[in-house]
This record gives C-alpha cells, structure tokens and sequence, in this order.
C-alpha cells in the first residue's frame, strides 16, 4: 500500500466525517433529536451513493484505484453511521423505547438497502 492511497483515504474520510456531521445537524434542527432521525438518514444517503458510485463505476467510469478507494472507503466510510446505529438503537432500548428502537432498527436495514438497490436500478436504467 502506497502512502499516496492512504492519503486518498485520509482526504475522503474528511470529507465524509464533515458531510455526516453537516447533514446530521441540519436534520436535527429541522426535526429534533428524540429520535435518531440523523443517523437514518445518514444511513440510507450513503447506502444510496455507494450503490451510485459503484453502478457508475462498473458502468460507464472507470475511476482509478486512489479514487475509489477515497470515495468508497474513505469518503462513504466516514459518512455512514453504522456504529452510531448501534449506539442510537441500543440508547432508545436503555431508556426503555423498546418499541421506538425495534422500529428504527427494522427502517434503517430495510430502507438502506433499498437505497442502495434503487441507486443500481436507477443507474442501470440511466446507462444500460
């Protein structure tokens, strides 16, 4: 591994920490934190890009090894929110939203994975 990747990595990491961050904020300002709304959403953009990036990928770009390694690995890496959707459904389970955490749990793996089966549908649609 080159230390040129890793600072491909590095640079997409940052930017996806600071886009989770802008977008987490920005949805809890608009709707409230008593429910992990953020890190859903977070969760179904990034699974919708990654789909996207590597449909467009396969499809009609073909990004360098640095480039795909920045978006895939370091830029959606840092944007999607899987441990905090660990942390998030595990708080509303500790303070007794049962029902509340069941609920976010089952939303976010379903409509993440739709996202990302949309994102390569659509993708395949718009470049057969």
């Amino acid at each position: 591994m080159s230390g040129n990747m890793l600072l491909y990595v590095a640079a997409g990491g940052a930017l996806g920490a600071v886009g989770r961050f802008l977008l987490m904020s920005q949805i809890g300002q608009m709707i409230g934190h008593g429910f992990p709304y953020g890190t859903l959403v977070v969760n179904i953009v990034g699974s919708f890009a990654l789909g996207a990036f590597l449909e467009t990928s396969t499809l009609i770009w073909s990004p360098s090894p640095e480039i795909r390694a920045m978006v895939v690995i370091g830029m959606l890496g840092a944007f999607t929110t899987f441990s905090a959707f660990s942390f998030d459904a595990f708080t509303l389970m500790d303070r007794g939203d049962i029902g509340a955490a069941w609920l976010y749990i089952v939303v976010s793996v379903f409509l993440s994975i739709g996202a990302f089966f949309a994102a390569i549908s659509l993708f395949r649609y718009l470049f057969p």
